[in-house]
């Protein structure tokens, strides 16, 4: 999404406002004005208490979100002694909903602390402490050890925190910094100054924390799965936390449909398996179906007997098929539950001739979709519940969309979760960050260079993104750079990230300035009838952002004494409606006579001051009615 002026696009940092961002005391910033009625609904007993991680699911564990205390101190300073008051967890720093409502600066240091005790059913197994994202860089101290750090503001990690533990409580203390935007690391929009199209920091936890227990032998770390439709099967693989360097330990999968098993498995530890899925019920969004998968950690008798192990075939299918018939003994070691769906996403021929198109399981499918940033007036990135996502997507549903664009942001697995589970695409942007610089413009010839640590940064967490999300079946495209902030290497990246995920096409670099990579062509467009992108004899063509119809809806303004934005910005209803009517004609002009594959709308909502979003930022307005909206849209789908 560009800025209103391209002088605004990159983050300023002038010596003034930096040394002010260093050496101020915490701001405290003003409640939102505005909060959506979920968000109001949030108290420490209900904030996000649903399973955190819907595709490995175990049944124990226990949720750690509610009132934490919290410090804020100088990034030197020692572990407080004394602090501030409480901080709704999983709410950020800055958000209302947290209860503090402040902002963190790049010298300072924020401080949690909580005490916990492991429950006394989990036995003698290992504890697993797990955070679903914490912005930016975090150590974590059980009972004053340190136990580990991590650094990468959207991906969840965990850590072992068994030998650190004791009986009875235990205290847990957390300690954050976060540069924001002093600093080139993948964050998204936020902005120390927010202003235009740059939105308010978020620092600290901002999604769930949570402990399990998992077996102290050796247990299922990760499933990974991934549909083969054409040959009608699904690869899995099933990662231990260690190797099992034996030929006793193996894993069962059971796919169902619904209480009907309908495949099984048994394959060596650290071996691929396949489910052979015959007849299966595709996955799409107009019927999002899901099969429910069981992987089991189990003991087999060894298939070989006494062969001793120089002796024994190192062939593939030798082994697979031995262990295939190996007999299974005693309970299993360790069981986690998940699902997963039956869909391919894939690039050929289309009704224009020498204009590739994007395929949906083999058929062409318009992607219709908004381009979806998924902030909250009172929580910034974080949602405030499961029915305030489900909200969101139905109402896009019923719109007559069937993808979004998730706009520079990772959200939480329960999101994509429900975007499984309700059907609609998903492209999924990698957050971007970049420093004065380090970003491009509209007709730049060259890319700018980056640092080393810069790249090293950033083509980590977007690789531990993909690894995240590969499960979800509702997201079937990656996009690598938005608009040229903080690209690089263009070519390169778009190349590596095809590699690690073949099952899925890649957008290399919406908007602004190709380089020829990846499965799109993509364009930015927010002239008041849409361009239409050069036809392609390679790739599929698209329009990655248009739209931008503001109106400033009064009682619903994030701050009404601004000047709140739209790339059009009108006052009545049915001024929005026609100019609405205006760009999509342009859209099902170019679906039916050009084969465009997709376009996206900005945007689901407005954010701050962009009045843009077909619903308000408290998403209390919708701005055009559902059944017009899916009047407009239905021609894209004939």
């Amino acid at each position: 999404m560009r800025s209103i002026q391209l002088i605004t696009l990159s983050i300023s940092l002038t010596a003034t406002g930096l040394v002010s961002a260093q050496t101020s005391p915490t701001p405290q910033l003003q409640p939102a004005p505005i909060m959506s009625r979920w968000e109001k609904q949030v108290t420490a007993d209900n904030a996000w208490r649903e399973y955190p991680r819907p595709q490995l699911v175990r049944k124990q564990w226990q949720n750690l979100n509610g009132l934490w205390e919290y410090a804020i101190t100088a990034k030197t300073a020692p572990q407080p002694t004394k602090y501030d008051g409480q901080i709704l967890v999983p709410f950020c720093l800055e958000s209302t909903v947290s209860k503090v409502n402040k902002s963190l600066t790049a010298d300072q240091r924020l401080w949690y602390r909580r005490t916990m005790s492991v429950p006394k059913d989990w036995g003698d197994q290992r504890v697993l402490l797990h955070f679903g994202a914490v912005d930016y860089e975090c150590s974590l101290w059980i009972n004053g050890g340190l136990v580990g750090s991590h650094t990468g503001g959207s991906d969840a990690f965990s850590f072992d925190i068994t030998d650190y533990m004791k009986a009875g409580q235990n205290q847990l203390v957390l300690g954050v910094t976060d540069p924001s935007s002093t600093g080139e690391q993948p964050r998204g929009k936020q902005l120390l100054n927010p202003h235009g199209i740059w939105y308010t920091p978020v620092s600290g936890i901002w999604q769930t924390v949570w402990m399990e227990p998992v077996p102290r032998q050796t247990y299922i770390e990760e499933v990974k799965m991934t549909p083969e439709l054409d040959s009608g099967r699904v690869r899995v693989d099933v990662l231990l936390d260690k190797p099992a360097d034996n030929y006793t330990t193996a894993v069962r999968l059971t796919a169902l449909d619904g209480t009907q098993t309908i495949a099984t498995a048994l394959i060596r530890a650290g071996r691929t398996g396949y489910l052979n899925v015959k007849n299966p019920k595709l996955w799409s969004p107009d019927s999002p179906f899901l099969y429910d998968i069981k992987a089991e950690l189990v003991t087999v008798t060894d298939p070989f007997g006494d062969t001793p192990r120089n002796k024994r075939s190192r062939q593939d299918a030798a082994i697979e098929t031995a262990f295939a018939k190996a007999t299974v003994t005693g309970t299993p070691l360790d069981v986690v539950t998940g699902y997963f769906a039956m869909r391919k996403i894939s690039v050929g021929q289309g009704p224009v001739a020498n204009q590739p198109v994007l395929l949906l399981n083999n058929k062409f499918v318009f992607q219709n979709g908004p381009l979806d940033q998924g902030w909250w007036p009172g929580g910034l990135l974080t949602p405030p519940s499961d029915e305030a996502m489900t909200f969101e997507i139905d109402f896009l549903k019923k719109s007559g969309f069937n993808m979004l664009r998730k706009h520079i942001k990772v959200e939480p697995d329960r999101y994509y979760y429900l975007c499984d589970k309700l059907g609609i695409l998903v492209w999924q942007d990698m957050p971007s960050g970049f420093l004065e610089g380090q970003n491009e413009y509209p007709g730049d010839q060259s890319e700018p260079i980056r640092r080393s640590k810069g790249k090293e940064q950033f083509e980590l967490e977007l690789r531990r993104m993909m690894n995240r999300l590969h499960n979800h079946p509702s997201i079937v495209t990656w996009v690598v750079h938005n608009e040229g902030w903080g690209q690089y290497e263009n070519k390169r990246l778009a190349d590596w990230v095809k590699a690690l995920d073949p099952s899925r096409t890649i957008n290399a670099s919406s908007g602004w300035n190709d380089v020829g990579a990846g499965d799109f062509y993509d364009i930015h467009t927010y002239e008041e009838e849409p361009k239409s992108p050069t036809p392609t004899a390679n790739r599929v063509v698209v329009i990655g952002e248009f739209g931008g119809i503001g109106w400033p809806v009064q009682g619903h303004l994030w701050n009404p004494g601004m000047r709140n934005w739209g790339y059009q910005t009108y006052q009545s209803a049915d001024a929005v409606l026609k100019a609405y009517q205006k760009k999509y004609a342009k859209i099902v002009e170019y679906y039916q006579k050009q084969a465009l594959s997709a376009a996206v709308y900005t945007q689901t909502t407005d954010v701050e001051g962009e009045v843009n979003g077909l619903l308000t930022y408290d998403r209390e307005v919708i701005k055009i009615p559902i059944e017009t909206l899916h009047q407009i849209h239905a021609p894209l789908f004939k």
